[in-house]
Formats: structure tokens, sequence, C-alpha cells
């Protein structure tokens, strides 16, 4: 397993003792299949690293926590690392903990292990769930400082939440929903991933309160749960379209976009308008074919800069700052697409 590292960095980067690796890297067996890919996950996550580790000065290890799909987290990751240089002179250093799924102790896991082994911060999303929250009231009590990306944990003892109003973003979605309908019929489906992320459930709101308001007479149909994966997305708006025929246009909050769009050409209905958020992988290919009607999306590579800021600052490394503000909601259509999605 060649590299450039020295064990030391590799054992603290896979959060390993130095002989665990020592072991693995020269096979001498009596280690688990999953801790040496967590070996070999460490060199090639300082491989991408190299240049900001190469950086003088101060080191800060933080551990990046995320339930999303691998879409959202894929594209987390990239925006980070394409952060970290430009973070100088202090250095940042990631670890990474994602997982699409999964009941809320897997996560409480995760948080205890980083509380117990340590870290200079950890970003983190997840659900908002009383076990998560409590998990990161010991990360604070074990001095690890804890910001919360893309969705928040209010009641949480978190030092900052970096991300847009989601209520907002909810509200906006509305408008142009009722401005691109217009007088025709038809009713809308509202996607959710899951009821417990915070962000989702500030979307809804937002949304449901502006189309109540501009458009009572328009049903909205709720789907949840989905998890934003393709297989269960699928099968969640199947279900709702047989159900009901006036079904015309689609709000989605929380992924699997490509599954409701399958799900509507299965069946030979027509989406009329389809309003989404983010601009990963899957949406920017979507919204350059026109299946999509807007993408809200927010700048990933600037929430994560202020992420980092938001640890430094915990650590005395940088004067405090005033409230944070949240990120500026763009409203993307296929004319006007930012130039780093060329490379999402």
């Amino acid at each position: 397993m060649g590299h450039p590292f020295p064990i030391r960095e590799i054992a603290r980067q896979a959060g390993l003792s130095e002989a665990t690796v020592d072991r693995v890297l020269n096979g001498r067996g009596g280690v688990r299949e999953s801790t040496a890919y967590e070996v070999r996950r460490a060199i090639a996550d300082l491989d991408r690293q190299r240049t900001q580790v190469r950086l003088v000065g101060r080191t800060f290890m933080c551990d990046i926590v995320m339930q999303a799909p691998e879409r959202f987290s894929t594209a987390v990751r990239t925006a980070l690392e394409a952060e970290l240089p430009a973070l100088h002179p202090a250095v940042v250093r990631c670890r990474f903990h994602f997982r699409e799924t999964g009941p809320a102790g897997g996560l409480t896991d995760t948080l205890d292990r980083i509380a117990r082994r340590g870290s200079q911060g950890v970003i983190l999303k997840a659900p908002d769930v009383p076990e998560v929250v409590a998990a990161v009231s010991r990360l604070t009590d074990a001095g690890v400082p804890v910001v919360t990306l893309a969705t928040d944990l209010p009641a949480s003892t978190r030092v900052a939440y970096v991300g847009i109003d989601d209520r907002a973003a909810g509200a906006t979605a509305a408008y142009l929903m009722g401005q691109w309908l217009g007088d025709r019929p038809g009713n809308v489906l509202t996607s959710l991933s899951s009821g417990f992320f915070r962000n989702e459930e500030e979307r809804e709101m937002g949304f449901r309160g502006v189309m109540r308001a501009r458009h009572p007479a328009r049903a909205l149909v709720e789907i949840a749960e989905g998890q934003g994966l393709d297989a269960t997305q699928y099968d969640l708006v199947r279900a709702a379209l047989e159900r009901d025929p006036g079904i015309r246009a689609v709000y989605s909050m929380g992924g699997g976009n490509i599954a409701t769009l399958r799900a509507f050409a299965d069946l030979g209905r027509p989406c009329d308008v389809f309003v989404a958020h983010d601009l990963d992988q899957d949406n920017t290919r979507l919204l350059r074919e026109r299946r999509l009607s807007v993408v809200l999306h927010h700048d990933l590579r600037q929430d994560l800069r202020e992420a980092c800021r938001h640890v430094m600052r915990a650590h005395g490394a940088l004067p405090p700052a005033g409230p944070a503000r949240p990120s500026a909601i763009q409203v993307v259509t296929p004319h006007n697409m930012p130039p780093d999605t060329a490379t999402v």
C-alpha cells in the first residue's frame, strides 16, 4: 500500500492506533477488513488534501458527520476539499463519516466515538431527534464545538448553523409554483426525504403557508420517508400518482428526483412544474435536460468555509463575529447555472 505519509499522520486521520495502522500497511494480519478499509480511506483523504497539509499554520482536525444521500455527501466533500487551501494560514484536516440512512443510534455512536477520541470540531448534518441533540451536548461537554450544516438542531448546544433560511426557500418555491402553474388545474406533490430533518420541515411550512394564502383551491399531496433514495422514492411517488390523478407538479424538498420523474413517465403522466433543491450531480443533469423547472441552490463552498471559520472561532483562533446570516438562496434555471457545476 504505497503512500508518502508517516504512520502517525495516517493513524490520526483514521482515528486508529499507530500499531494498528502498521499492521495493516505491512500485511501482518489480525485486523478486520473494515479496519483495513479505514486505513485505505485515510490515505486517500490525505492524498486529496496534501496541498493543504503542506501549508504552515495552526492545524484543526475536524469530523464531518452526515446522514444524506451519497450524491449530496459527495458534493459536500468536493466543496469542502476545494475550500481547504483558501483557509491558509490555518490547516483544516477532515475525517468523513457518511451514511445514507439508518436509526439514530448509528449517528450517536459515531458522535460519541468522536467525543472520546477528540476532535477540534464537528460539522454535522443529522435529523433533529432527541438522541442526536443529546449526543451534541456530550460533544460540547468534551470540548468539541459542533456546527450544523444544511439542517439545524436549534435545541442543541451547537455553536452555529450554516445554510439557507429554509422557510424562505419553501415560500420561494411556492411563489414560483404559483406563477408557472397559473390558472391551470392540478395538484402539487410535496416530497420530503424525512420528517425528522428540520430543513425539510421548514421548507414544507414555508411552501404550504404561501400556497394556502395565494392558491387555496390547489391541493397539496405529501409523501415522506423516501430518504432521498431512488428505490424507496419511486414506490412512494408511483403510489401517490395512482391514488390521485390530479397531480401535475412536484416540489421536492429531499431529493430522489430521478425516481420521481421515472414514476411520472412510467404512468404516462405529465409533470408541468418541478421545483427541486441543490445542484448535486443528479439535479445538475436533470436541469440541463430541462426535466426540472428550477433548482433552489446555495453555495456549498461558502457554507463549508463558514463552518470551518466557526470551528476556529470556537477555539479563539479568529475574532468573534456577529450572528450568522443565512446563505443566499439562488434560483437556478438552465440559463444561469453557476460555472462550477460543470465539475459537479
